[in-house]
């Protein structure tokens, strides 16, 4: 007899949710969290330091993401970060944009932080400007908690 149960796919593991629950508190430090990381995003990029400051943009972009999911949805997600994005989306029009940046983020993440071969100034500049535009965003969305 054939089970017609769905399979879960290769990179979920079966019986455990790939989002935690999440409350208005923790957006707000996640937020913090977020401002932590871009502010040492900018300033290793002010003085040339370029895979910290890819690393740390994409942790604030991390960061900034958690933050609007936990102010939006009340779950933050917590499978393969490559896959946070499609969470992100679905936290309305700025969950959108959102997703946007932190996709040109991820792909740095292993690459600023563990591979030997230096992240250009080019792409630090590029990481830090996402990170600033998707932080700006979770503040706007983390804002409205208090309204």
């Amino acid at each position: 007899m054939v089970d017609p149960s769905p399979r879960p796919s290769a990179d979920v593991t079966p019986g455990r949710s790939e989002t935690r629950g999440a409350s208005g508190g923790e957006a707000r430090a996640y937020l913090g969290q977020a401002g932590e990381y871009l502010h040492a995003a900018q300033e290793s990029l002010s003085v040339g330091n370029y895979n910290a400051a890819a690393g740390n943009a994409v942790v604030a972009g991390i960061a900034g993401a958690d933050a609007i999911a936990a102010a939006r949805l009340r779950a933050v997600w917590r499978g393969e970060h490559d896959q946070a994005p499609r969470h992100l989306e679905t936290a309305g029009a700025e969950g959108k944009d959102a997703a946007r940046h932190l996709r040109r983020l991820l792909p740095l993440k292993t690459r600023a932080q563990y591979d030997p071969v230096p992240v250009s100034a080019a792409a630090a500049r590029a990481a830090v400007t996402a990170a600033e535009r998707l932080v700006a965003i979770s503040k706007a969305v983390v804002g409205q908690l208090d309204e």
